[in-house]
């Protein structure tokens, strides 16, 4: 089964369940359970973090008719869980489907507002408070440096027998009244990696830092001298992309092929 879901992430503890601590992973597996009167496993397309927020989650699940009949639909499942998690889907999904190896893209989106008299102690869950007005322009500028398939050690977080090879597609800034709103796509991210992309080029957006920055820090693949990780309540996964569905085993294949060699 396909699930397609969202949630707002202030009080959980990230995606992955944790021993005492409150996680997405969690939640769901608690309902599931419950609902299934068995043990079920779910995969998912993005392990968010502590304080990261989804719109479009997706996640699957392997189901057998019975467990799916007690599932009924994501109305049920809803009343079950808690509200700050919301299922907007639920499908059988396509032959050879992987909530994480199926997937070409994940694109995400994180929100400064940098105009002090229009900062609303509203919107503090999921907005970046910051007090020195941001050039836009000279923040597309010093983005482009950071597009294609690149090395981004120095923006990401260490990992044990792991790549930092990202091919990013898509970044750019642009503005909504009085927030900046970075969105950035790429086949997948590594730990801490569009934080560490948002404190690269805020710097160059306020003026404490020359356009080519973010390239140089990029160059230099060193997580020492990186960016600053920025805060995570202000990203949100908006969306994962997935190719048709004739094309979703050999995609699979594709991305278990490319990990194990990055992890080798």
């Amino acid at each position: 089964m396909r699930i397609d879901l969202s949630y707002d992430g202030t009080a959980f503890y990230g995606w992955g369940v944790q021993k005492d601590l409150r996680s997405v992973q969690g939640e769901i597996l608690r309902v599931f359970n419950f609902l299934t009167h068995s043990k079920v496993d779910i995969f998912v397309a993005g392990r968010t973090d502590a304080g990261v927020h989804a719109r479009g989650q997706v996640i699957h699940v392997d189901l057998n008719q019975h467990q799916i009949d007690r599932l009924e639909n994501p109305e049920r499942l809803n009343r079950a869980l808690p509200e700050d998690i919301r299922i907007h889907s639920m499908t059988v999904a396509p032959i050879g489907f992987d909530a994480r190896f199926s997937a070409l893209w994940r694109r995400y989106s994180y929100r400064v507002c940098d105009e002090s008299t229009q900062m609303s102690p509203l919107e503090r869950n999921h907005t970046l408070f910051h007090y020195k007005p941001l050039d836009i322009d000279a923040m597309n500028q010093a983005a482009q440096g950071l597009l294609g398939l690149q090395d981004f050690a120095a923006f990401c977080k260490p990992r044990d027998a792991s790549t930092a090879m990202r091919e990013v597609e898509y970044l750019k800034w642009h503005r909504e009244k009085a927030a900046c709103v970075m969105t950035v796509q790429a086949d997948a991210f590594c730990h801490s990696m569009v934080r560490s992309i948002v404190g690269a080029l805020i710097p160059v957006g306020d003026g404490r830092k020359p356009v080519g920055w973010p390239a140089e820090i990029l160059a230099g693949r060193d997580r020492t001298l990186g960016p600053t990780v920025m805060p995570a309540h202000p990203l949100v996964l908006e969306e994962v992309g997935y190719p048709s569905e004739q094309d979703m085993s050999a995609r699979q294949i594709i991305t278990r092929s490319k990990r194990a060699q990055d992890e080798g």
